[in-house]
């Protein structure tokens, strides 16, 4: 089946998990949210939630600051 990471097309067997998109793409364990067909989706969910053909997954990095970071407020 045919699903979308990040806009990009991607084929994956049927009865494929998130969580075993997670993996092919060597992302487990690594800090991520999940959106899946624009809902943000849990992480408690990742194994059991099923894709379907022509879904959506948008994937984002966590990305830290370092220490010398300063705050800046802008407006």
């Amino acid at each position: 089946m045919i699903i979308y990471v990040n806009g990009e097309t991607r084929e994956y067997a049927e009865k494929t998990s998130v969580a075993d998109v997670i993996a092919d793409m060597g992302l487990t364990g690594k800090k991520i949210a999940i959106e899946l067909n624009k809902e943000i989706l849990p992480f408690q969910q990742y194994n059991t939630q099923l894709l379907q053909a022509e879904d959506r997954l948008e994937i984002v990095h966590a990305i830290g600051g370092g220490q010398g970071d300063s705050f800046v407020l802008a407006g």
